[in-house]
């Protein structure tokens, strides 16, 4: 799934300059170095964690792996050629942010992709994907890269071809999608300072409990849903609805 997702980008010149936004422990990084020069590869994430892991692969040796947030982006602007991001936009506060600086970092002409899940229109799935994550619809997606500016605005749809649906419960790898950056310069967007967010914990044990319990549901709901799916496909592999 993850050269398929890639494809839209039009990662095909070994020369390009790309940035892959929230690309944690380079899974997606590697797809990327597939067709272009490792040396041209912006990895960035704000784990440490997960940097550490990329920065263990040996497929990634030469990519620039540094530690940076996805709404508020450490490089110039008309940088990159490309700017990739896959499985992040869910843990994003403000996503209309981190899409505005996607069309900034990249040059003109230069493509934005963004990969992520899409909101479940499965009853089940959709209150387990409200309780575990942000799940953008696929009209919300459009959207934000509209209103940030990019042109050509494409969806390409995606998952294993044994998952027959992927808009009906929404699994990460959902969709993705496609802009292009029309004239150099910044997102004509215009949005206020960025969100503070609280470093205060919420210290109620009866909500933090509630939390945590709705979380781990939610988590091992989707960790069980595609080995369902797939089961259910070879039993009965026709006619699903998506």
């Amino acid at each position: 799934m993850r050269d398929e997702a890639l494809a839209p980008a039009k990662l095909d010149d070994p020369n390009l300059k790309v940035v892959d936004v929230g690309g944690g422990t380079g899974f997606c990084t590697l797809g990327v170095v597939k067709t272009v020069k490792p040396e041209n590869v912006t990895l960035m994430d704000q784990s440490p964690h997960q940097l550490a892991k990329a920065k263990a692969k040996p497929a990634l040796k030469g990519v620039t792996i540094l530690e940076g947030d996805a709404e508020d982006l450490p490089f110039p602007t008309d940088t990159f050629d490309r700017y990739v991001s896959a499985g992040s936009i869910e843990y994003w506060p403000e996503p209309q942010r981190g899409i505005k600086e996607a069309y900034r970092v990249i040059k003109e002409g230069g493509i934005a992709c963004m990969i992520g899940p899409v909101h479940p229109t499965h009853p089940v799935s959709r209150f387990f994907a409200d309780a575990w994550m942000l799940f953008p619809t696929e009209e919300e997606y459009i959207q934000w890269f509209t209103k940030a500016g990019f042109t050509d605005v494409k969806m390409t749809r995606i998952g294993p071809k044994w998952y027959r649906g992927v808009r009906r419960h929404g699994l990460i790898m959902g969709c993705s999608v496609t802009g292009v950056k029309p004239k150099a310069g910044e997102s004509p967007l215009v949005m206020g300072p960025k969100a503070e967010v609280s470093g205060k914990m919420n210290t109620n044990p009866l909500s933090f409990l509630l939390n945590l319990i709705l979380g781990t549901a939610a988590g091992f709901y989707y960790f069980c849903l595609p080995i369902y799916m797939y089961i259910k496909n070879l039993v009965w592999p026709k006619n699903w609805e998506m």
